[in-house]
């Protein structure tokens, strides 16, 4: 990996208008990315992912704001642009009446391989992707999973140096998620293209991220690898005590509690129940029931859970990636992202 910002952006922003409203998308978004990165951008519904990607690959122009992919201008060079990079988005990338082998070998083709070459690459894809059995039906006879992964292996086609993948395991079993992420893996590994994926699989973000960017109301809220925004949020501690006198005689003793950093611990009483989160709490937890059982107030039942992406997003916004965005029942509000679309 260098350090040559292979997108970068300074100042994005993207309105949209919704009756009288205006909508503001993705609020001036500053964004570096170096050539090799892997990166995951998170957020809620709305918060302005899949705009940004429209934007950095040139179906969708700035409201205003400046965009560079691969060294070029997404408004200014959309041809040079679209020449570097790979694309998977949220709908059906394939031709309705298109067999899915055939599809993928006019796509090779069109992107400059040999007759020989592009044959070649729709087989790897088919291999890898499970497109065995159904790389000679129509789109439009496929499963939704299918035509998922139908569409990732046409974003794949080129080896492009920079892919970009909107929501890619939308609609995919468990094992076929796996597979995808295999596959994303091997092509960052061995071609040294740079990734950059939305999701809302959280684990997903974290087992294939080095770099999380989490995106609130169209603009960076942190960005930082996914073990160090976790960290910096701390575990959270639980103990069980007896009764309620106990446990608020407990939570005093759990304000004492200091992480590496000096970070005062959060603390939160339900009835006999404490609950401490503290930076490094893993390594505090001995001690604190040692004390509390030495002050005559034995803890009956412990558990220590460690940060997910989910808690780092809920304590910096107040509100969950897994949330439903939905509004009560028999009303709906649309989104940023669906007026985008």
């Amino acid at each position: 990996m260098t350090t040559t910002p292979v997108i970068q952006t300074r100042g994005l922003t993207k309105t949209f208008r919704a009756g009288r409203r205006t909508v503001e998308a993705v609020r001036g978004l500053d964004l570096s990315i170096a050539q090799g990165e892997l990166v995951a951008l998170l957020g809620p519904n709305g918060a302005g992912k899949s705009t940004t990607l429209r934007m950095l690959t040139t179906l969708l122009p700035p409201t205003s704001g400046t965009a560079h992919v691969a060294g070029h201008d997404v408004v200014a060079e959309q041809y040079a642009v679209r020449r570097a990079i790979g694309y998977v988005g949220q709908g059906n990338g394939a031709g309705h009446q298109q067999h899915g082998r055939d599809e993928l070998v006019s796509q090779a083709r069109a992107h400059g391989l040999s007759r020989a070459d592009a044959r070649r690459r729709a087989e790897e894809l088919i291999a890898d992707l499970d497109l065995g059995a159904v790389a000679d039906r129509k789109a439009l006879s496929l499963s939704g999973g299918q035509r998922r992964r139908l569409d990732i292996a046409l974003g794949l086609v080129h080896t492009p140096r920079v892919l970009f993948l909107d929501e890619p395991s939308t609609g995919l079993d468990p094992q076929n998620r796996a597979n995808l992420q295999d596959l994303v893996r091997r092509l960052h590994r061995d071609t040294g293209s740079t990734v950059v994926l939305t999701t809302h699989y959280l684990e997903e973000a974290d087992a294939l991220a080095e770099r999380v960017v989490v995106v609130d109301h169209g603009q960076v809220i942190a960005d930082d690898t996914a073990s160090a925004l976790k960290s910096g949020l701390g575990d959270l501690v639980v103990l069980g005590l007896a009764d309620g006198d106990a446990a608020a005689r407990a939570a005093v003793r759990a304000e004492r509690l200091r992480g590496h950093d000096g970070q005062r611990p959060v603390v939160t009483v339900t009835g006999d129940e404490v609950a401490v989160r503290v930076a490094h709490g893993r390594e505090s937890a001995p001690g604190l029931v040692a004390e509390l059982a030495a002050a005559g107030d034995v803890v009956r039942r412990l558990e220590v859970v460690g940060p997910t992406l989910d808690d780092v997003f809920l304590d910096l916004t107040g509100r969950s990636l897994r949330e439903n965005q939905s509004t009560p029942t028999g009303t709906r509000t649309t989104t940023s992202e669906e007026i985008a679309a």
